[in-house]
Formats: C-alpha cells, structure tokens, sequence
C-alpha cells in the first residue's frame, strides 16, 4: 500500500503540488491533458504525470518548437478564425500525406484539441505539459508564421540559450581534437 500512496495521487494531493485548486485538476484530468484512472469512484493520478506538468524535461528541439507555437499562439489570440482554419486545412492535408499508421493517433488528437476551441488549442500551444509536447511534433500549424517571424523567433530562442553555453578549457579542448 506505501508503495500506492507514492506513484498515485489523489485529485487534493495534485492540487497541492500544482498549486492549483482540485476542481482545476479535476478540469485538466476531464479534458485529457492529464492521464487518470478511477479507483473505487475516485480519480487517481500518477505522480510522473503530475512532475510533468510541474517541470517537464525538454530537449533543444523540444524548447525550439515550444518557442515557435507561442509565437503561433500570438497570432492565434489576434485572429482565432484564420488560423483555426490554417490548421484545419494542414491537418486535412497531413491525412492525406499520412493514411495510416502511428501520424493518425496524432491527428486525431488534434482534432479532438480543434473542435474544443481555441482555448484548448491556446494552452496545447503554450503547454510544457508531456502531452503538448508530443502534439507538437505532430502540428498543424505550418506555415502560420510568416518567415520573417519565424526567423526571428528562431535568433531569440538562439540568443537565450546562449548564455547556456559554456566554454571549453583550452586544454580540454585540445584534447577533444587529438582524440577526433
């Protein structure tokens, strides 16, 4: 039973680390974003997926596309219409390019986030939520973000990890080259 208590959660417990209230968990757990199961009429939630939302790990690509969606998402806030339907039409044209296989699941999720509004799609945007990041390798928002924009967002993501990036010893880095 210890064992339990540390992987599950009740919806209280992921309020609390959330620092949210139980009826937001409650509302992120009815509308998919996060994974639960019901054990004796109660929603149990699994800790990882609760860290997720927290403070999801995310590679370069990762953060890159997260960048870029924001900016997206930007353009989504100033005329909803229009770039629900860019996606609509991208989606419709990545089923064509894509008839079967593990795309579909992808698509259909998007699907499901566009017939929710653009609320949904705002926060599966702007989300470092495991399951957002996922959506994302999948998107259907090619091609909302003039080039010129996405440049740009692209040199301002470069230009805050920069500070990231650590120098070499000379000596080491030497050595990296001997041992090429």
């Amino acid at each position: 039973m210890a064992m339990w208590a540390r992987v599950w959660l009740t919806t209280g417990e992921a309020a609390v680390l959330l620092r949210s209230s139980r009826v937001r968990v409650a509302d992120l757990c009815l509308r998919g974003l996060l994974p639960y199961v019901t054990i004796s009429s109660q929603r149990r939630i699994r800790r990882c997926d609760v860290e997720a939302l927290i403070a999801p790990g995310m590679s370069r690509a990762q953060l890159e596309s997260l960048w870029l969606h924001r900016a997206v998402a930007g353009r989504l806030v100033r005329d909803p219409r229009a770039v629900l339907a860019a996606a609509a039409i991208n989606l419709r044209r990545l089923r064509q390019m894509h008839p079967e296989g593990r795309a579909w699941e992808w698509l259909d999720r998007w699907d499901a986030v566009l017939d929710q509004g653009a609320a949904a799609v705002l926060e599966t945007l702007t989300s470092s939520a495991a399951y957002a990041v996922e959506l994302r390798e999948a998107s259907p928002f090619a091609g909302i973000l003039p080039e010129d924009e996405r440049r740009a967002v692209l040199a301002a993501f470069a230009e805050s990890r920069r500070d990231r990036a650590r120098l070499m010893p000379r000596g080491k880095f030497e050595r990296v080259l001997r041992s090429v």
